[in-house]
């Protein structure tokens, strides 16, 4: 990694806000055009928050990794891939870029800057969903970089764009997507009382892959650092 941490944090930055503007404001177009069907919707979120990952993955993963999460941060992390006090700066950059991606896209849609989610996502089937649609996600990020680094931004966004359907959570897999979810009232929404026991699984899902794939691969930390890959 050449980049200066300045730069890697704001990839970070505007990775990430232009992922959570595409979820959101996919959302909003979606429903706005669907009439009604949400499974019309939710297709027009997918398409655009798959599409999307696979091109800030690409256009940002040689600057800073392209985590744009901070579950990614913290295994890579733990791994050896960042410094601690790098991955802190990674994690407040992609907080605050997916906080700026849900008010830009209320912005682009007239509505009010803030509007905190009535979306209710709790229980036992959306917290299990969300910890295997991060154990998946991350699964799919270690599998693929420790032999074929090149595939990884196109397999992140198929699985994400799978993981939608699969998932009764629809898929957020991303403590700082989840934060920013939060505080828009539309289509994409999440209650705030929801918000800690998702990101409690992601972080529980993302961890568990890790110890997999070290068990699995026990050359990975060594081969499979996510940020040196991309």
């Amino acid at each position: 990694m050449t980049a200066t941490l300045s730069r890697r944090i704001a990839a970070e930055f505007i990775g990430t806000g232009f992922l959570v503007a595409a979820v959101v404001g996919s959302g909003i177009m979606g429903e706005r055009l669907a009439g009604g069907n949400l499974a019309i919707a939710l297709l027009d979120n997918t398409i655009a928050t798959g599409a999307a990952l696979v091109v800030l993955i690409l256009v940002f993963g040689p600057i800073s990794g392209a985590h744009f999460n901070p579950a990614v941060t913290l295994v890579d992390t733990i791994e050896g891939g960042l410094r601690w006090m790098d991955a802190t700066c990674y994690v407040v950059a992609q907080c605050a870029g997916a906080v700026c991606g849900t008010l830009v896209a209320h912005l682009m849609f007239k509505l009010p800057i803030i509007s905190f989610s009535q979306h209710n996502r709790s229980g036992s089937a959306q917290l299990f969903s969300e910890f295997l649609a991060t154990f998946g996600l991350l699964s799919v990020i270690w599998g693929c970089s420790r032999s074929r680094a090149g595939i990884v931004p196109f397999a992140v966004g198929l699985y994400i764009t799978s993981a939608y359907w699969f998932t009764a959570s629809t898929s957020f897999a991303n403590p700082a997507v989840t934060i920013a979810r939060c505080l828009t009232d539309t289509f994409a929404g999440i209650r705030p009382e929801d918000v800690a026991g998702f990101i409690t699984a992601q972080i529980a899902g993302a961890l568990i892959a890790t110890l997999l794939f070290k068990w699995l691969s026990p050359n990975l930390a060594a081969k499979a650092v996510v940020v040196r890959k991309y």
